[in-house]
């Protein structure tokens, strides 16, 4: 059983940073992880994920703009979003991977405003 716990959300001009995190309640050492998020009216889409062995993966729409990264030892991830744009505006979920199951946070909303 994990808990995922999502920070860090909120309003944010466009051209802007935010930073989210993700506390998870248990160790992450052998999960991959990852940031999915939901705009309003449309599906739930894959932002990046991150694996045990660090090897890194990004939605075309955010490659050169996010960084993901992960803290074994505080059992975080996290996602830098830098030149935000009002199309990133979603509710951003945490997400952990094991080969059994998968975990998800109940979400953080991020704004960008023009």
């Amino acid at each position: 059983q994990v808990q995922l716990v999502e920070s860090g959300g909120g309003l944010v001009q466009a051209g802007g940073s935010l930073r989210l995190s993700c506390a998870a309640s248990t160790s992450i050492f052998n999960m991959i992880m990852g940031w999915y998020r939901q705009a309003p009216g449309k599906q739930r889409e894959l932002v990046a994920t991150i694996t045990s062995g660090r090897s890194i993966n990004y939605a075309d729409s955010v490659k050169g703009r996010f960084t993901i990264d992960r803290d074994n030892a505080k059992n975080t991830v996290s996602l830098q979003m830098n030149s935000l744009n009002t199309e990133d505006t979603a509710v951003y979920f945490c997400n952990a991977r094991s080969p059994l199951r998968s975990y998800w946070g109940k979400g953080t909303l991020v704004t960008v405003s023009s």
